[in-house]
């Protein structure tokens, strides 16, 4: 392929997403989304630890939620491509509102289970594909390409606030008002994203795709295709890979950790909150930086925030956890905030939702890692299992680049291998 070359960026302010009609309302629309989404996998990590007392039991509610992102990124990557984006993801958060909402009811009137538990997580978890290949690429298509890499940042940092306030939100709420009350708050959170699309302008000359399965299976081919001709996109995706499996696997581990360190509800929800306050100073820090080396520190910040995890799973006290915990999550920031950017300007505009999809299934690495997590923890305890499969990363991490480079050479997006 030959590289595109755009004219240099302008002015700070000629590259800020903010001015364009749209990003805003999108962007607290995804903000929402995210607070609602963390929310839910604190509260559902949360009852299943009182109810079962098990770290297998603990992480499958990890896993159970991701597991889309796996099995249908993909799908919905087609999705995104050929039906109107705006739509897709005002759908998703209608059907999501009163389902939150009901489980929130089930739990306040003690008729919560597990069988319902892990359904409902899988059905959040297909909402995070929708928010993943349609809203991302929403982003995109209104911004531009000289400004995505201020408007990546913003979501990031958005993304890094829901792991922080979600998990705040189902601690706090959880531990004055009772868990079912939080579910409601939840709830209140995708209704006022539901509402913020609204003032999202719809998009001129989309135009929907009869939906037949031969035409589908087809895209899904061409999808699966980019892996096999655009190396560098498959460099990406096998640092996210990485990232997921190893790095971030350890979200449902908070509750146990919390536990062995005699932490409250609230206390835990602070830990686990600073995840989301790491990552969204990495994020801050990024889109002030904004860096001519993106694929550097791309992998720089998965290669960190793996460093920094087992002091992480080693600590003896709540402030110790939580310290280590935001240092390691800055590395995350740093990979959030340059992920989506990259996937989208490798690749032409057409593909852009499949290659978001094929994202979406890297990220599938997450439940497999929290599965894999859960049963080294079963027999060796939380802790010890964290430290592990940090250490395991980091050896991930040098092979895969060290065999698949082309990351490091990426820079910002006026040297995007499709600009426009």
């Amino acid at each position: 392929m030959s590289a595109l070359r755009s004219t240099p960026h302008g002015s700070r302010r000629d590259r800020s997403a903010i001015a364009v009609k749209g990003f805003l309302p999108l962007l607290f629309a995804g903000m929402c989304w995210h607070w609602a989404r963390w929310g839910i996998a604190f509260l559902c990590a949360f009852w299943i630890n009182e109810v079962t007392d098990s770290p297998r039991m603990v992480q499958l509610t990890g896993t159970t939620m991701w597991a889309p992102l796996l099995f249908g990124g993909a799908l919905g990557g087609v999705f995104a491509d050929r039906f109107d984006r705006l739509r897709t993801i005002q759908w998703q958060l209608a059907l999501l509102v009163p389902t939150v909402a009901f489980v929130g009811l089930l739990e306040m009137n003690n008729r919560l289970s597990t069988w319902i538990i892990y359904p409902f997580l899988l059905f959040a978890g297909v909402g995070w594909v929708g928010d993943m290949t349609s809203r991302r690429a929403l982003v995109l298509e209104i911004v531009g390409t000289q400004r995505i890499d201020n408007a990546m940042a913003y979501e990031s940092f958005t993304l890094a606030s829901g792991v922080a306030v979600g998990n705040l939100i189902g601690g706090s709420v959880a531990q004055t008002l009772g868990v079912g009350e939080a579910f409601f708050v939840v709830g209140g959170l995708l209704l006022a994203g539901f509402l913020c699309l609204y003032w999202v302008p719809p998009r001129t000359g989309v135009v929907s795709a009869a939906f037949d399965s031969s035409s589908t299976v087809q895209e899904l081919k061409e999808g699966f295709a980019l892996v096999k001709t655009n190396s560098g996109l498959l460099s990406i995706l096998g640092v996210t890979v990485v990232a997921n499996f190893f790095l971030f696997s350890y979200f449902p581990a908070v509750q146990r950790i919390g536990d062995r360190l005699d932490a409250s509800p609230s206390q835990i929800g602070l830990i686990a909150a600073m995840t989301g306050f790491g990552m969204m100073t990495g994020s801050f820090v990024t889109g002030l930086w904004e860096p001519k080396r993106r694929g550097c520190v791309y992998i720089g910040g998965v290669a960190f925030g793996l460093l920094i995890l087992i002091p992480f799973g080693l600590s003896n006290s709540v402030p110790m956890a939580a310290l280590a915990l935001f240092v390691a999550a800055t590395g995350g920031g740093f990979f959030g905030a340059t992920q989506s950017t990259l996937v989208l300007t490798t690749v032409p505009n057409e593909m852009r939702g499949r290659a978001m999809g094929l994202l979406s299934m890297a990220i599938g690495a997450l439940p497999v890692g929290t599965f894999v997590l859960g049963e080294v923890a079963e027999p060796l305890g939380a802790p010890l299992a964290v430290v592990l499969m940090a250490s395991l990363g980091l050896v991930a991490l040098i092979l895969w680049v060290s065999t698949h480079n082309q990351v490091l050479r990426m820079g910002r997006s006026a040297d995007a291998e499709y600009p426009d």
